[in-house]
């Protein structure tokens, strides 16, 4: 029976954030229907992880390239300085709830949230 699931990236912490790639690689190749938001602190990570050298460059490439990542949180990038790397990035921004994205359209579309 597929799945659908929102796997939502709060923590800034790399080793955090590798279960939430892993995850979504692993629903995506069982057949399930997953994406990934990138929320928080964990916005940060995303100029660091964009890099060739970064231990967790190669998993990230993974999850754009199966097309995991749903977006990241406008409010919370510029929070967190990275903002213009999110945009230079060509990343989706995610702000339909006061600038954060909201989850009641994907409860609403029978999606389970998960958050890390």
């Amino acid at each position: 029976m597929q799945k659908k699931v929102v796997l939502v990236a709060f923590q800034g912490q790399p080793m955090c954030f590798i279960h939430v790639l892993l995850n979504g690689l692993e629903l995506a190749a069982h057949g399930h229907q997953c994406r990934i938001i990138i929320e928080g602190k964990a916005t940060r990570l995303i100029p660091e992880i964009s890099q060739d050298g970064h231990f967790l460059h190669a998993l990230y490439r993974q999850m754009l390239e199966k097309g995991l990542l749903e977006g990241v949180c406008r409010a919370c990038s510029s929070k967190m300085q990275v903002l213009d790397d999110i945009k230079k990035a060509g990343l989706p921004l995610l702000d339909d709830m006061s600038g954060h994205p909201g989850m009641a359209k994907y409860i609403e579309q029978g999606f389970e949230i998960i958050n890390f």
